[in-house]
């Protein structure tokens, strides 16, 4: 299924080439028509939602912000309802992603530029009562240290909200590992119990992700799989051999009409592009300093003309 995204993405990205019409900054917008971009539940996609949209607006667009689930936001696209999001994670996403790509009611316009991490981490104590960490063979034979009262004889495991996927759930079961996958409620109360933990010493096991603020304010470690040649197949993976979880791409999406619709906003999205650095310093502000999204977002756009008016060229 991976090895086919790759060949759709490749694709997707010729056929919006050659699609996109000519257009002048005369001609924008070409449409008055609101562009409405999906707003997902963390603080990083939040970013890049907002920062799209104020360049968007700032070369003339009518730009709609639009609260939408990870998973349900695909058909959403998919059937024109929404326009775009410049950050999707592509290893938490479902059939609906790879079968829009196939259809074209779907386009990938690229990377963001994101280099990201997912798996499962933990405070260094615990590998005081898990010898054998950062392995995940250790899992296994400690699982009761990451128990609770819920989950003896089982170790805990907190998973990602039950919106985002079951690719903990899957890795777990296909490995045969003693936890229970407990969903986290929302990035914020995942990160509540993370701290919360820590603070106390007391256990905790967590599928998590980066770039993230968290790993500039607390010490954490990762749990360590088996190298593999290709990719890793998360579903059918084996105890022995076991390689934990395919790593991202960040990628850029819009709906099938997006390029006709409106030509110069989709080229410059093809050219939007942030790094874990940029990324890191708004989430802090946002998330430790209490910032709106938007103005931290609104600052990045007015501190970075530079950079972004090559995309709107």
């Amino acid at each position: 299924m991976k090895r086919m995204r790759l060949g759709l993405l490749a694709v997707a990205i010729t056929a919006l080439t050659l699609a996109t019409p000519s257009v002048t900054l005369a001609d924008v917008p070409e449409s008055p028509d609101p562009i409405k971009i999906a707003v997902n539940e963390w603080t990083g996609q939040v970013l890049s939602a907002n920062i799209a949209a104020e360049i968007l607006k700032k070369m003339g667009y009518n730009v709609e912000l639009v609260i939408a689930g990870a998973l349900p936001q695909l058909a959403a696209i998919g059937q024109g309802e929404l326009d775009m999001n410049p950050e999707v994670w592509d290893n938490s996403v479902t059939e609906a992603y790879t079968n829009g790509i196939a259809s074209g009611d779907i386009v990938v316009l690229g990377e963001l530029g994101l280099e990201p991490r997912e798996g499962w981490v933990y405070p260094p104590y615990m590998e005081e009562l898990c010898p054998g960490l950062p392995s995940y063979q250790a899992l296994y034979d400690c699982a009761q240290a990451f128990g609770t009262a819920e989950t003896f004889p089982n170790g805990r495991l907190v998973g990602y909200p039950a919106d985002w996927g079951t690719r903990d759930i899957d890795v777990v079961t296909a490995i045969g590992l003693p936890f229970n996958v407990v969903p986290g409620g929302s990035e914020g109360a995942m990160l509540a119990e993370m701290k919360g933990a820590i603070a106390a010493k007391e256990p905790i096991l967590m599928m998590f992700w980066q770039p993230h603020w968290i790993f500039a304010e607390q010490d954490l470690n990762w749990v360590e799989w088996n190298p593999i040649d290709g990719e890793c197949v998360e579903e059918t993976q084996a105890k022995d051999t076991a390689c934990g979880f395919a790593q991202a791409h960040v990628q850029k999406i819009q709906g099938r009409e997006f390029a006709t619709k409106w030509p110069a906003a989709s080229a410059m999205m093809a050219k939007f592009t942030l790094t874990n650095t940029d990324q890191n310093a708004m989430i802090l502000e946002v998330d430790q300093k209490g910032r709106p999204a938007e103005e931290v977002a609104a600052e990045w756009v007015a501190n970075n003309e530079a950079i972004w008016s090559t995309w709107t060229q």
